[in-house]
């Protein structure tokens, strides 16, 4: 469980997961002060660590040679609809059928299952 604090500063605000504290803030064009990612950069954040720690697994338990994967991701709304655009790079000493199950697996992440799944939110003012 993550948990956000905000008290009147605009708009940065704290997080903690139990583990870890760590902000976010919205960029100084929306009256933010830019002091930390805003919302949606944490999203991009979760969706490109996530398939670059997928893909390391992966890479590792097939003892393949992988040196880097690099992860880029940028989400975009287009008319009502929210678009994910993810680059990756593998650097190493892969043939052309290793980087495609890569591809492949780079879908299977937990962060993309869950975006590209049926969601809930349920929310409740206490």
């Amino acid at each position: 469980m993550t948990t956000a604090s905000i008290a009147s500063s605009k708009y940065r605000l704290s997080l903690n997961n139990g583990r870890h504290s760590f902000f976010a803030d919205e960029p100084i064009s929306s009256n933010g002060t830019d002091t930390a990612p805003a919302p949606d950069e944490l999203l991009e954040a979760a969706l490109a660590s996530c398939t670059a720690i997928t893909l390391r697994m992966y890479a590792d338990r097939k003892q393949w040679q992988v040196e880097t994967i690099d992860v880029s991701v940028h989400l975009s709304r287009e008319n009502g609809k929210t678009v994910f655009t993810k680059n990756i790079g593998v650097h190493g000493e892969l043939n052309d059928e290793q980087k495609k199950r890569l591809e492949e697996i780079a879908k299977s992440c937990p962060v993309s299952k869950s975006l590209l799944g049926e969601v809930e939110i349920n929310s409740s003012i206490q």
